[in-house]
C-alpha cells in the first residue's frame, strides 16, 4: 500500500499555514507509514495535500517574556496531541500487521458531518467508539469482520459547511467517495437553518439516489426534504419525520378536545408534505376523534391571513422557518389572531435552537427533538451499527455470494457505470435492520418508506423566564409514538397568561332569531302547563308575544306556561338550528314576527320578516323564507337549504269506472290484431262494390284481408278458403252420391258468425264446415279464443276500478288560470296574500292576481281545507309545503299537479353585510355534503298518506255509475243495430233491384246466402209468401183476383200435362220436369251430378246447367207459394 495523503481543512478559506515538525521522542505521523487515508477533510474553496508527511501548524511564540515552565507545558501538550492523533490515523494502531490487513476485503463508507472549528476530535472519538464497539455489542455477533476489514480507516470523513456549493457537493461525492468505493453514505447534519441547508441536502441525497448508493441520514431539517418528489428511494432517516411531527401536534389537539383547526404554512420546502401528512393523520384518527380542518393557508403575503379573521378557527398549526414565523405572527397579532382565545402550535422548524423571539405570543406550543452535538454523536454511532448489521445480513445471505459490496468502476463521468446495481438490494437489508435502542426505548427500526418507525418528540411551551424579562421555550412533556398514551404533558402557560386552556372554538355569541310558523319547517304547540318547558319531541321554547307585550316586571316562569306568550317550536328549521348552535357554539332567542307576514313591498316599504332585518331588529330569520331578487337586494341570504317552487294542489273527486275500461286490457294495436268489421258493416260495402264494379269484388275481399291483418279476418278467410277448396267441403261431391245426405249450407258471413261465436263462446246455432282442413282450422281458432279470453278476463279486473278525477293543470301558467274567464264556469283558486307566491303572481300574471283576490286565504291550512271541501278548485303555494300537506292527508285526497314555477330555494336571511353569513354558509355546505340535510328532509317530509287504505273501499257494493261502461256498450250496440236496420231497408228498396240485374245473386251468395236469395226469383217468392201470410182481403174484388190467379195456375198445370201426353203419342220423350215440392226437387236423383242449391254450386258448372237448375228451383218455389 502507498503512504496515505491526509487532507486537512481549517476554518479559514485560505491555505493552511504549515510548520516543520516539532522534535519529540514520540514518533510523528511523518515517520509512520500509512496504508490508506482514514479521513478526508475538505473545504468547498480550497484543498491542500501533503506529499509524504503532514506538517504541523506554526505556533507563533507570544511576545514578551514567558515563564519557562508554561512554555514547556504547552510544548508537551501539543506534542502529546499530535502523537495521539498520529496513532489514531494509523492503520489499526500498529498492533495489526500489514499482512493481515492486506488479506481482507475492505468495506468503505462515507461520512458527512457539519463543519466545525473545534469539533473534529469529537467526531473522531465518536467514530472510534462506534467501530470498536462493534466487537463488544450485546446482540448478535458480527461474523463478517473475520473476512472483511471495517475499521476507522474505512470511514471516509468530510465536514460540510451549511451551504456548500454544488461543485463542492459533487466533488465530495464523485471524487472522494467514489474513489474509495464506498458502499453507503452517512449523512449526519444538525443544522437547523431551515431554508438555507435544505437545497444542498436535497441535492446531495438526490445525487446519491441517482448513483444507487444507500444513505443513512440524520438531519434536523429533514422535514423540508420533499421526499415525495425526490428520486432517491435509498434513504433511511434516523431523525423524526414530518409525519411524526404532525402526529404529535394533533395529539396535543386531541388532548384538549380541540376538534377544529387551521393549517398555516409558508413557502418553506416541504410545506405540501406537511399539509398532506396532517390530512392523512386526521383521516386515520376519524374513527375515535373527529377533526375538522377549517382552513389551509400558504402565506405568501400577510394579507393571506385575512382568511383566518373570517374563520372560526381558534387553533392554528404553523409550519415555517423561524424568520417567516416572526413575520406571520406579527401580522396575526395586528389582526387580533393571538391572545387568550387563540392557540398556535408550531413545528420543529419554528423553534430551531430553542431561540424565542419577542414577537412570539406567550402560550405557544411546539414539538421539538434534540439536535445538539451530543445527540449528533450518538446518532453517528447508531448509523455505523445499522450499516454493520446490514452488511452482516447481506453477506450471510447465500443469494448474495457473488454480489460484492463495492462501487468499483462507478463514476459520475461517462467512462464507468452510472448506477450501482447492488445498491437497491443492499438497501433492503439496511431497511430491515433492527438494533437495540436506548434504555426504555424500542428498537431502532424503519418503515417501508425508510422513516424511523418509533420516534420521541419533546413538547415545548413558550413562557416567560424566571425573571420575566424574556420568553423561553420550556419542555413540558414528551410524545412517544410507540405508547398507547402517546402524550405526557405537565403544567402549561396558556395564551394570555390564562390558567385554563382555550376552548378551541369561537367564543359563544347570542343571536335573536325571528320566525314565522309554517309546517313542516316550524310548528307551534303549547308548552307543558306545569313545568312551562317543551317535551323532547316538541322542540324549543319560542316567544310568540310582541315586544311591547313583554312588560319589564313580567314573571318569566309564568309567561312560559302561558301559550299567549311562549309556545314550543319544532320542525325542520328547529332541528337545523340546533345543529348550527352545536357546531358554532351560540345561544339564541326565537321570536315570532309581529305582523305575521313573510315580507313583501307594501306601499314602497317592506313588511314582515324582511322589515325586521332591514330595520336591524333581529340578527337572523329562520323559516321557509323563499329567496328572490327583491329580497336579495336588501338582505343577505345563505346558501339554499331546500329547493322549492310555486305549485298547485287540487283534490281528487270520487270517480267512476272509465267508459272504455273494457277496452283497456289491450292497447289499440292489440285490438287491431284481434277485431274486424262486423258482418253487417261489410255487407253494404260488398253490395256497393258489386253494384259499381262487380269485377272488383274478389280484389275487395283480398283488400279486406290485407287491411285487417288481424286474427278474426285471417281466421275467417282461412276457414272459408279451406272449406271452399276441400273435396269434402263446399262442392259436396263425396256427400251427394248418397241421396240421404242432408242439404248443406255455408258462406263467408256464416263463417264470420262461426268465428265470432267461437271467440265469445256464444250458445247459438252455427253452421259448421264439413271439410277436414277447415274443421282443423276452426279448432285452432278455438284454441286461440281460449287463450285470448283467459288473458283478457285476467287483466280486465285491474282496469275495472274506480278512476279518481281531478283538475289537471299544467302549472301556474296554465291558460285556464292565467285567463280565468276563458273557462266556463271559471275555476276558483287562491293563495296567501303578501307571500312570495302572491308577489310573483302579481308581477307576472296581473289579471290572474286580481281575479284570485276574492279566494285568497290567510293560512295554508285554510287554503287546503277549502280545496278538500270543494270551496276552492285549487290552491297555489310553495311546492315543498304543499307536498308535505299532501303527504299528511290520511285520506290521500290531495295531490299536486303540474310543474313547479319560479324555482328557487329557502335560505337563512341576515341583515346586510352580516358577519354571520359566511360561517353559516360553511356549515350548510358541510351538512349537505355529509347528508344531514337529506336526513332531516326525509324525516320531516314523510307523511301519513297511505294509499293502501283505499284497498278496503274496493270491496264496497258498486254503484250504477261505477259499471256504466257496460250500459254504454249496450246502448252503442242498439244504435249500431238501428243503423244497420236502416241500411238494410235502403238495400232492399234501392240497391237490390240494380244488383239483381247485374249479379243475379250468384256472387253475393258466396258472401251471404240470404243476400244471394234476395236477388233470385226464389227470394222474390219468399218475399211474396211473407206478404201473403200477412195479407188479408177486405173486399170481394181482392178475393176475385186471388181466385183468378189460382185458376190460371191450375189451367197452366193442366195444359202442361196435355202437352206431355201429345209428345208421348208422337214418340217424343218429354223432359222429366215433374212439378214437385221444393223438398222433392232438392232430393231428385236426376240431378246427382250437379248440386241442387246455389250454396253448393260447383265452380265448373256450365251456363246451361245453371239455367236448368234455376228454372227448376223457380217452379218449385212458385208451387210452394201457391
Amino acid at each position: 500500500m502507498m503512504p496515505s495523503r491526509v487532507k486537512l481543512k481549517r476554518a479559514t478559506d485560505g491555505p493552511t499555514p504549515m510548520s516543520t515538525p516539532t522534535s519529540s521522542p514520540t514518533p510523528t505521523p511523518t515517520t509512520m507509514p500509512m496504508q490508506t487515508p482514514i479521513a478526508t477533510l475538505n473545504t468547498a474553496s480550497s484543498q491542500h495535500n501533503s506529499t509524504t508527511s503532514r506538517r504541523e501548524p506554526t505556533l507563533t511564540p507570544p511576545s514578551g517574556p514567558i515563564p519557562l515552565l508554561l512554555l514547556t507545558v504547552l510544548t508537551l501538550l501539543i506534542l502529546d496531541t499530535r502523537s495521539c492523533q498520529g496513532l489514531r490515523l494509523t492503520n489499526g494502531g500498529g498492533s495489526l500487521s500489514k499482512g493481515a490487513a492486506a488479506n481482507k476485503e475492505q468495506l468503505n463508507i462515507g461520512l458527512i458531518a457539519p463543519h466545525t472549528n473545534f469539533g473534529k476530535r469529537e467526531y473522531l472519538r465518536s467514530i472510534n467508539n462506534a467501530v470498536t464497539g462493534l466487537t463488544k455489542t450485546r446482540g448478535a455477533k458480527l461474523t463478517f469482520l473475520k473476512d472483511y476489514s471495517f475499521e476507522q480507516k474505512n470511514i471516509h470523513f468530510d465536514m460540510m459547511s451549511l451551504t456548500p456549493s454544488p461543485t463542492a457537493i459533487l466533488s465530495t461525492l464523485c471524487k472522494e467517495f467514489l474513489r474509495v468505493n464506498v458502499s453507503a453514505i452517512l449523512y449526519m447534519m444538525n443544522n437547523e437553518q431551515f431554508g438555507h441547508s435544505t437545497a444542498s441536502a436535497q441535492y446531495f441525497l438526490q445525487l446519491a439516489g441517482y448513483l444507487g448508493i444507500p444513505v443513512i441520514s440524520w438531519n434536523a431539517d429533514n422535514s423540508g426534504l420533499e421526499r415525495r418528489a425526490s428520486q432517491s428511494t435509498l434513504q433511511l432517516q434516523l431523525a423524526p419525520s414530518i409525519e411524526h411531527q404532525s402526529a404529535a401536534m394533533l395529539s396535543i389537539l386531541e388532548r384538549y378536545k380541540w376538534h377544529q383547526f387551521s393549517v398555516v404554512t409558508s413557502q418553506i420546502a416541504g410545506h405540501d408534505d406537511f399539509v398532506q401528512a396532517v390530512r392523512e393523520r386526521v383521516a386515520e384518527m376519524q374513527e375515535h376523534f373527529k377533526f375538522t380542518i377549517l382552513n389551509s393557508i400558504v402565506v405568501t403575503r400577510t394579507s393571506d391571513l385575512m382568511e383566518l379573521v373570517n374563520s372560526e378557527a381558534r387553533v392554528m398549526l404553523l409550519y415555517a422557518t423561524q424568520t417567516e414565523a416572526i413575520t406571520i405572527l406579527r401580522a396575526a397579532e395586528e389582526m387580533k389572531l393571538t391572545g387568550e382565545n387563540y392557540v398556535w402550535v408550531v413545528s420543529q422548524s419554528v423553534i430551531e435552537k430553542k431561540d424565542a423571539h419577542s414577537q412570539f405570543p406567550v402560550g405557544m406550543l411546539g414539538v421539538h427533538f434534540d439536535t445538539s452535538s451530543a445527540a449528533l454523536m450518538n446518532e453517528i454511532s447508531n448509523a455505523i451499527k445499522i450499516y454493520s448489521y446490514g452488511v452482516e445480513a447481506y453477506l450471510t445471505d447465500p443469494a448474495n455470494r457473488d454480489r460484492r459490496l463495492t462501487t468499483q468502476s462507478l463514476s459520475c463521468e461517462d467512462e464507468g457505470r452510472g448506477r450501482w446495481d447492488n445498491g437497491e438490494i443492499f438497501f433492503k437489508y439496511l431497511r430491515n435492520v433492527s438494533i437495540e435502542g436506548d434504555l426504555n426505548k424500542p428498537n431502532i427500526e424503519f418503515t417501508a418508506d425508510g422513516d424511523l418507525r418509533s420516534a420521541e418528540l419533546k413538547i415545548m411551551n413558550l413562557r416567560p423566564s424566571a425573571n420575566n424579562k424574556n420568553l423561553v421555550w420550556e419542555e413540558i412533556g414528551v410524545w412517544k409514538s410507540w405508547e398507547t398514551q402517546k402524550l405526557d404533558i405537565r403544567d402549561i402557560a396558556w395564551p394570555g397568561n390564562s390558567h385554563a386552556p382555550p376552548q378551541g372554538v369561537p367564543e359563544k355569541f347570542h343571536l335573536k332569531i325571528t320566525f314565522l310558523e309554517e309546517a313542516p319547517y316550524i310548528n307551534l304547540s303549547p308548552a307543558d302547563p306545569v313545568s312551562g318547558k317543551c317535551l323532547m319531541d316538541r322542540g324549543v321554547l319560542c316567544r310568540v308575544a310582541a315586544d311591547h307585550e313583554m312588560a319589564a316586571d313580567i314573571d318569566v316562569g309564568q309567561a312560559h306556561r302561558n301559550e299567549s306568550f311562549y309556545q314550543c317550536c319544532s320542525g325542520f328549521c328547529i332541528d337545523l338550528l340546533e345543529k348550527f348552535a352545536e357546531e358554532l357554539g351560540f345561544t339564541y332567542e326565537l321570536v315570532r314576527v309581529e305582523d305575521g307576514k313573510w315580507g313583501t313591498l307594501e306601499n314602497g316599504k317592506w313588511n314582515g320578516l324582511i322589515a325586521d332585518l332591514v330595520n336591524r331588529k333581529t340578527d337572523m330569520v329562520l323559516t321557509s323564507l323563499m329567496i328572490n331578487t327583491e329580497r336579495e337586494a336588501v338582505v343577505d341570504f345563505s346558501e339554499p337549504f331546500m329547493e322549492t317552487g310555486i305549485a298547485i294542489v287540487v283534490a281528487k273527486r270520487t270517480g267512476i269506472i272509465s267508459p272504455t275500461a273494457f277496452l283497456e286490457p289491450f292497447d289499440t294495436a292489440s285490438w287491431m290484431l284481434v277485431s274486424s268489421p262486423s258482418e253487417a258493416m261489410l255487407c253494404p260495402a260488398f253490395s256497393l262494390v258489386s253494384v259499381l264494379a262487380p269485377c272488383l269484388l274478389p280484389l275487395f275481399s283480398l283488400l279486406c284481408v290485407q287491411v285487417g291483418i288481424v286474427a278474426i279476418q285471417a281466421a275467417t278467410f282461412m276457414i272459408f278458403l279451406f272449406e271452399w277448396l276441400s273435396p269434402s267441403g263446399y262442392d259436396m261431391k263425396l256427400y251427394l252420391q248418397n241421396t240421404n245426405v242432408t242439404p248443406y249450407r255455408f258462406s263467408l258471413f256464416r263463417t264470420y258468425w262461426l268465428v265470432w261465436a267461437v271467440l265469445f263462446q256464444a250458445a247459438v246455432h252455427v253452421d259448421s264446415p264439413r271439410g277436414f282442413t277447415s274443421r282443423f282450422m276452426t279448432n285452432v281458432w278455438a284454441l286461440f279464443a281460449v287463450v285470448f279470453l283467459a288473458i283478457y278476463t285476467a287483466n280486465l279486473a285491474a282496469f275495472m276500478i274506480t278512476r279518481e278525477e281531478f283538475h289537471e293543470f299544467s302549472g301556474l301558467n296554465d291558460s285556464r288560470l292565467v285567463h280565468p274567464f276563458s273557462h266556463k264556469p271559471s275555476f276558483k283558486f287562491g293563495t296567501i296574500p303578501y307571500s312570495h307566491t302572491d308577489s310573483t303572481i302579481h308581477k307576472y300574471f296581473n289579471v290572474m292576481h286580481n281575479y284570485m283576490r276574492q279566494y285568497n286565504k290567510t293560512s295554508v291550512a285554510d287554503g287546503v281545507a277549502a280545496v278538500l271541501n270543494g270551496n276552492l278548485d285549487s290552491f297555489i303555494y310553495d311546492g315543498t309545503v304543499l307536498d308535505y300537506l299532501v303527504a299528511q292527508d290520511e285520506d290521500c285526497r290531495l295531490m299536486t299537479v303540474g310543474s313547479w314555477y319560479a324555482m328557487t330555494g329557502y335560505g337563512l336571511a341576515f341583515s346586510r353585510n352580516s358577519k354571520y353569513v359566511q360561517m353559516f354558509n360553511k356549515r350548510l355546505l358541510e351538512f349537505r355534503a355529509n347528508g344531514d340535510l337529506e336526513r332531516l328532509r326525509r324525516y320531516w317530509m314523510t307523511g301519513t298518506c297511505r294509499p293502501g287504505k283505499q284497498e278496503h273501499k274496493s270491496s264496497d257494493p258498486l254503484a250504477l255509475e261505477q259499471f256504466l261502461s257496460a250500459f254504454l256498450l249496450l246502448m252503442a250496440g242498439i244504435l249500431l243495430a238501428a243503423l244497420l236496420l236502416l241500411l238494410e231497408h235502403v238495400y232492399f228498396k234501392y240497391i237490390r233491384k240494380r244488383l239483381a240485374k247485374k249479379d243475379g245473386g250468384h256472387c253475393c251468395a258466396l258472401i251471404s246466402l240470404s243476400m244471394g236469395k234476395s236477388l233470385t226469383f226464389r227470394g222474390a217468392v219468399f218475399e211474396a209468401t211473407e206478404i201473403l201470410k200477412k195479407h188479408r182481403c177486405n173486399d170481394p174484388i181482392c178475393d176475385t183476383h186471388l181466385w183468378k190467379v189460382k185458376h190460371e195456375l191450375d189451367m197452366s198445370r193442366l195444359r202442361v200435362r196435355q202437352l206431355e201426353k201429345v209428345m208421348d203419342k208422337h214418340g217424343i220423350k218429354a223432359p222429366q220436369l215433374r212439378l214437385a215440392s221444393s223438398s222433392d226437387l232438392l232430393n231428385h236423383h236426376h240431378l246427382k251430378e250437379r248440386p241442387p242449391l246455389l250454396g253448393n254450386l260447383s265452380l265448373a258448372a256450365s251456363a246451361q246447367d245453371l239455367y236448368r237448375w234455376s228454372y227448376k228451383t223457380e217452379i218449385a218455389e212458385m208451387e210452394t207459394v201457391l
